[in-house]
């Protein structure tokens, strides 16, 4: 197995150089709809490299491990930020899909209305630029050598809310897991609303007919007809199917899972391929993330499995607080969080 090969690797006096072995590059695209944006490439050294698109949140577009795919991309691709993005379903124009994508940090989930404002679907954040405060290389001469790329990311307006987001993706040298740990922090003078949720999108190879959709806890329909009619108990919705022509277009299946966290308080999901013996595994704290979506969209084409640890169901700011669970934060009030990527080989 690759992850096996690459940690008997002995490069201690064999380079120089830690880009021989892996590290963080970046550049600005100068073609096509992100012409201008700023990414970075991070080469973990252990099969596993991926995009991080910094104009857009410091978020995950595409990801891959050794030859094959882990991220769903759509057709949009990695596009320039949309200033509009905060009306209607304009957030799916520039929709990349990928690896991670943000949404938040004052509402996830459908367009709503109420006396506070409009609200477009799934916020404000993916849309927004980050300020790169630090990219660190790995030092070959540490034992356990670690790269990482930090930002800072805000939801400001006069009057408010003014939310800030610090952002640190982290790796290990050699090791095949990606770990982002997120600090939100009310900057303004009055109490603001909160929502986060991490929109994370794989797709072929690793989903195909008969990938296995991994976690813990009772799913439930969100409750539209087309989700009663895949998660119900006579159905295996824990199964990815073939593309399905009721997925064309809008197509789209969506169920809400009450994770049920390990002994240690992490609750674990993923993904794992039995022809490819490969898998992906997302952890996360209960507590700072009690809420599960998983996405079905297996339309021809445009075929993705979609799982979102939340602080709150994808139904939008209003919903949440009519029942009760929007998370207001104070002033100067903080929430962390913290989200882990792994491949996993069986």
């Amino acid at each position: 197995m690759l992850n096996e090969r690459i940690k008997t690797m002995d490069y201690k006096d064999r380079i120089i150089n830690h880009n021989q072995l892996g590290g963080i590059e970046t550049y600005v695209v100068d073609n096509g709809p992100g012409r201008g944006s700023r990414v970075a490439w991070v080469n973990t050294g252990s099969g596993l490299r991926f995009k991080v698109s910094i104009d857009r949140g410091l978020d995950i577009v595409e990801a891959f491990y050794g030859k094959y795919s882990l991220s769903w991309l759509s057709f949009v691709g990695t596009a320039a930020p949309r200033p509009d993005s905060d009306r209607g379903l304009n957030w799916l124009s520039t929709f990349p899909g990928g690896l991670v994508t943000t949404c938040g940090l004052s509402h996830a989930g459908a367009p709503d209305e109420d006396e506070s404002g409009q609200r477009g679907l799934h916020g404000k954040y993916s849309n927004s630029a980050a300020e790169v405060t630090s990219i660190i290389q790995p030092e070959l001469t540490d034992a356990e050598p670690q790269m990482s790329i930090s930002g800072i990311v805000r939801e400001a307006r006069v009057f408010g809310p003014n939310l800030e987001m610090q952002r640190t993706i982290s790796c290990k040298l050699l090791k095949p897991q990606i770990v982002i740990t997120d600090r939100v922090i009310n900057r303004g003078n009055s109490s603001s609303p909160h929502m986060l949720l991490y929109h994370c999108n794989f797709g072929w190879p690793l989903v195909d007919q008969g990938t296995q959709i991994l976690y813990k806890g009772k799913c439930r329909s969100r409750g539209m007809d087309f989700d009663d009619a895949v998660f119900n108990e006579n159905n295996d919705y824990r199964t990815c199917s073939a593309p399905i022509d009721a997925h064309s277009g809008s197509g789209e299946a969506c169920g809400f899972i009450d994770s049920t966290p390990d002994d240690d308080g992490l609750c674990r999901t993923g993904l794992f391929n039995d022809k490819l013996s490969l898998g992906a595994m997302i952890t996360y704290d209960a507590k700072q993330l009690p809420c599960l979506a998983n996405w079905q969209h297996w339309g021809r084409g445009e075929y993705v499995t979609g799982l979102e640890p939340a602080t709150n169901f994808p139904t939008g700011q209003v919903k949440a607080r009519e029942e009760g669970k929007l998370i207001m934060l104070e002033p100067g009030e903080t929430r962390n969080y913290k989200l882990v990527i792994d491949i996993t080989e069986k």
